[in-house]
């Protein structure tokens, strides 16, 4: 009897004995390691993917047919970029390889659609910068509006930045409008001041040209489209542009959680980002090249745009 309580005892004592349960805890140990060791890679790399999607530059490429296009210009490449943020986050040799990603493009024309940086005298130094980098090859020229960082609190600031973008060799298009002769013929670039804190002149600008030509409006700000449409061109005819190009929405820039951005929440939901046709126009609202407010991007990639135009 004394020997099997023994036995009993020292079988019971062996299972409870600090010893026995360590063991235990040594098998399911590692594993609970593993698994937090893998859930924090994940976490980290969560975490650092928009900032590296914010440096994945896509470009997209497009054509654009239209029955108002010249039949000699036939094929011209249209290289649009705009919202490239100038900065901490963008900084000169960013520049530098973006100057090479444009020409590697081969383009007829290059638009810039505003916020070049993050105020005005960053988008001064911007195209400072542009001058010293190298050139831009474009075939019939460079073209550019402003945006709401760019402009300035005053109109001698605005001023003094459009003299540094003629000075770097782009043309401010600041309630303007531009003929570009190719071969026997012309199209018109025209331009609007921002709307937030400019005054575009819709009116002015749709008056100084013909619903007949080929014109490509710029603006930083799509929330002009529904009043440039309505706006009669010399003749008094609607539909004085064929090809509008806009900026300031960044697409959102992090899906999912561009509501807590607050980016460009004054552009009404259809004209937030993409492509669309209206009124047999054809309008981009382009994602943009830089960042503001979060330096990083989420399944929005920094593009640009290059729009081979046909008749």
């Amino acid at each position: 009897m004394n020997a099997y309580r023994g036995k009993h005892v020292s079988s019971a004592s062996r299972r409870s004995s600090p010893s026995f349960r360590r063991g235990r805890h040594q098998i399911r140990h590692p594993r609970r390691r593993r698994w937090l060791i893998f859930l924090l890679v994940l976490v980290i790399l969560a975490a650092c993917y928009p900032l590296l999607e914010a440096r994945l530059l896509q470009t997209e490429q497009k054509t654009i047919r239209s029955d108002d296009f010249p039949e000699e210009a036939n094929n011209l490449r249209v290289v649009y970029l705009s919202d490239i943020h100038y900065g901490f986050w963008f900084s000169d040799a960013d520049l530098g390889h973006l100057i090479a990603r444009i020409n590697a493009l081969r383009p007829d024309l290059v638009l810039f659609g505003g916020d070049y940086a993050t105020d005005n005298q960053t988008a001064m130094k911007f195209f400072r910068a542009l001058q010293k980098q190298g050139t831009i090859h474009s075939r019939y020229g460079i073209f550019g509006v402003i945006g709401e960082a760019d402009r300035g609190k005053t109109d001698a600031s605005c001023q003094q930045l459009a003299e540094t973008m003629t000075n770097a060799g782009v043309i401010p298009l600041i309630n303007r409008v531009v003929p570009v002769s190719i071969a026997s013929r012309q199209i018109f670039i025209a331009g609007l001041d921002d709307k937030l804190t400019g005054t575009p002149d819709i009116k002015a600008v749709a008056k100084s040209v013909s619903a007949r030509d080929f014109v490509i409006l710029l603006s930083h700000n799509p929330s002009v489209i529904p009043d440039a449409q309505i706006a009669p061109d010399a003749y008094g005819n609607l539909g004085w542009f064929d090809l509008g190009l806009f900026g300031h929405t960044h697409a959102g820039q992090m899906s999912f959680f561009s509501s807590a951005l607050n980016i460009a929440e004054d552009v009404p939901d259809r004209y937030r980002s993409g492509w669309l046709k209206e009124n047999r126009v054809d309008l981009l609202i382009s994602p943009g090249v830089g960042t503001s407010v979060f330096p990083g991007r989420l399944l929005c990639f920094p593009t640009i745009h290059c729009i081979t135009l046909t008749d």
